[in-house]
């Protein structure tokens, strides 16, 4: 195992066919566990707007609220790759835009690499921060901080959209990202997709065929309240661990059984 994931083991997983695990992190403690569990790339997501805030949407995030949590996550990893998002508003302007947003994630927060949002029209975007030294990864097909433009939730790169989706993944590819995210598009493109590129596909709603599955974690272990995604299986249900171990404190508390002599100090110095 390595000491720590950089950009090259993700290109050397590719080629070797095996499988790129990603979840996302937005605080210390959970980080630290899927380091330790020797997930590969954890992703500080502007879906933290949502899943930590309690937003409707990932557009309201701050720049500062995401260096928060991306300081938090990258101090917590040992071996880790740590990409974060770069938030609404605080790149598309323009490159330049771009690249003094990514340099204060890079010098802050100790992240190893961006993410944005885009295809072709982005793809200048990329080479800038390429060109600076900041890896990039790209995210392509449904991207949460365009929803009102793509018309709400709903999958891309069906039926004629599904030239557009491999234009885009050619673009940021020739841009210089190291990975592409294909978020909620058809398996049968998203498979020929991750055939056709030499940087390696993370797909969250795409099919098996990617080279590797990207969840919000609190999807994938139960935590988010309400409506998860069909694609998101759940392996552990934290929520309902969470709730129990609450209501017990509750009732140890009204009923005095918390704390007990053993968790109290006594009046001896």
């Amino acid at each position: 195992m390595v000491s720590r994931m950089r950009t090259r083991h993700f290109a050397q997983a590719k080629a070797e066919g095996r499988k790129i695990s990603c979840l996302t992190a937005y605080d210390a403690p959970t980080a630290a566990i899927f380091d330790e569990a020797g997930i590969d790339l954890l992703l500080v997501g502007d879906s933290a707007a949502n899943v930590v805030l309690g937003q409707d949407s990932t557009l309201s995030i701050t720049v500062e609220e995401m260096m928060t949590m991306a300081t938090a996550v990258a101090r917590a990893t040992q071996r880790a790759f740590v990409v974060t998002d770069l938030p609404f508003g605080s790149y598309e302007v323009s490159p330049a835009q771009a690249l003094e947003t990514a340099a204060r994630f890079m010098k802050s927060t100790g992240v190893a690499a961006v993410k944005i949002e885009g295809g072709v029209e982005i793809a200048p975007t990329i080479r800038t921060l390429v060109d600076a030294g900041i890896p990039v990864m790209a995210h392509i097909g449904y991207t949460p901080q365009s929803e009102h433009a793509l018309g709400g939730y709903v999958v891309q790169g069906r039926g004629e959209a599904a030239a557009q989706l491999r234009a885009d993944a050619l673009a940021v590819q020739e841009a210089g990202a190291f990975a592409v995210v294909l978020e909620m598009v058809p398996a049968g493109i998203a498979g020929e997709i991750s055939r056709e590129l030499r940087i390696p596909t993370i797909g969250i709603g795409a099919g098996p065929d990617t080279d590797g599955q990207v969840l919000v974690w609190t999807d994938a272990f139960g935590l988010t309240r309400g409506h998860t995604p069909r694609f998101a299986r759940k392996y552990a249900d934290v929520g309902a661990v969470l709730l129990d171990a609450a209501r017990a404190y509750l009732a140890d508390v009204e009923s005095g059984d918390f704390p007990n002599e053993s968790e109290s100090f006594g009046d001896e110095k």
